[in-house]
Parts: C-alpha cells; structure tokens; sequence
C-alpha cells in the first residue's frame, strides 16, 4: 500500500508538475487507516481465524481418523479422559491468544516500514493507540478486562459446545450428527435468552440485570457443555 501510494504520488507530481504542498492539498496525505482497512491486512487475519474455526474439527477428529488412531491410547491413559477436553480447549485458546499477541508484535513493525517508505511530509499523524477506534480492532482488544472476559468468555463457550457437539456426534454415529445439531441449537437458544428477553421487553431490565442474566445463562451453557462431554467420554465412547 506504501509503495503504491508513493508511486501514484511521483507520477501525479511529475505529470502535472504539482509541489509537495499542492499535491497534499489536492489529495491529502497517506494515513495508516489505508493499510489497516485493505484486504493486505484483513484478508490474513480472517483467513487466520477461519483456520483456526477448522482447527476446532480437526483437533478431535484427526485422532479418530488419523493413520494410527491417536484417540484410543489417549482414551486409555490413567487419568480422567475429560483432560483431553479441557487439553483441546486449551490449546484452542492458546491458539487464538498467539494470534492476537502476534498482532500486537507485528503493527509496530508496519508502522516503522510505511514510515521506511513514505516520507513524513506525506503522512498523517498515526500511533499504535489509534487503532482503538476501528471496530474489528475493538473485538480483537477490547478496552476493559470486563469487555475482554465478555468477548473471549463467549468465544470460549462456542468452543467448548462445538467440542461436545463432535462428541455427541462420535458417539451416536450416524444419529449423533442430528442430536449434536439439536444440541447446537437450544444452547444457542439458551444463550441469547437474555438479550431476547432485554428486546421484547423494550428495555424494561437495567444493564447492569442483562449482564447478570448473561453471565449466569453462560455458566448454564458452559457447565452443561463439560457435563455432557464428560458423561460422553466416560460412558458412551469406548475402546
């Protein structure tokens, strides 16, 4: 993006002999917000994130299906098999935490590049605390602990059901990939409960009543994500 504004900008300038100010006035200068909101920058964050959603699938089922059956000497350990769940679940959330934390690594190096490239004189004022204001920045960091536990609590729970989803579809065959569905769906249904409630009742519940509903329908979903799949590995997947 740097490169191709600083050559539009010399053959503009060149081609209708305009000064640096001139140019400036006419087409303002270069902003960082131009490399931010690109597919260069998005396309690979997204990208990153739809490997890690099949991740999700693939961590369970690659021992099931890999060459040598992973899953089987796992299920056979002394331990509790629900520490391979929460070992998946953990690895997931790692996962995702290395890709925000390598965001962070990584913006002020692209800074200092366009800063390589593009002359000062052409550029708009722009730090790392900028970023606050765009929205997808805003779900990868939020501002508040509350709001990062909020977002990333969510993010938690959806693995934790898909996981229990891929259990329950394990462990009834063919029947396990409707039940799973089913199972899908009424804890999403349990889970929006409270902003359907906050809706239909024109605002009646205080904020602070909706974050409390909130909070306790995602123990419900959670606990009962851990349950099942604890139910499910000791006493419906055998070896």
């Amino acid at each position: 993006m740097s490169k191709v504004y600083m050559d539009r900008t010399d053959q503009e300038m060149y081609k209708n002999q305009l000064s640096m100010s001139q140019y400036i006035e006419k087409h303002g200068v270069f902003s960082f917000n131009y490399v931010f909101e690109s597919g260069w920058f998005l396309l690979p964050i997204f990208f990153s994130i739809a490997m890690l959603m099949i991740y999700v699938f693939f961590i369970w089922y690659r021992d099931w299906f890999g060459k040598n059956t992973f899953i089987y000497r796992l299920l056979m350990l002394p331990t509790e098999r629900i520490t391979i769940y929460f070992a998946k679940l953990t690895t997931i959330m790692l996962l995702v935490l290395g890709l925000v934390t390598l965001q962070i690594l990584l913006i002020p190096i692209e800074i200092q590049i366009v800063n390589s490239i593009i002359p000062s004189d052409f550029q708009s004022n722009f730090s790392f605390y900028h970023f606050s204001s765009f929205e997808i920045w805003g779900w990868m960091y939020p501002n508040t602990f509350t709001e990062f536990i909020l977002i990333y609590g969510v993010g938690l729970i959806f693995v934790a059901v898909l996981f229990t989803a891929i259990l329950i579809e394990r462990s009834y065959g063919l029947k396990g990939i409707l039940f799973a569905i089913v199972y899908g769906m009424v804890s999403f249904g349990i889970f929006i409960v409270p902003i359907l409630l906050n809706e239909f009742s024109n605002g009646y519940f205080y904020s602070l009543e909706v974050f409390l509903m909130v909070i306790v329908v995602s123990i419900i979903v959670l606990g009962s994500a851990i349950w099942m799949a604890n139910h499910l590995l000791k006493y419906k997947i055998r070896v």
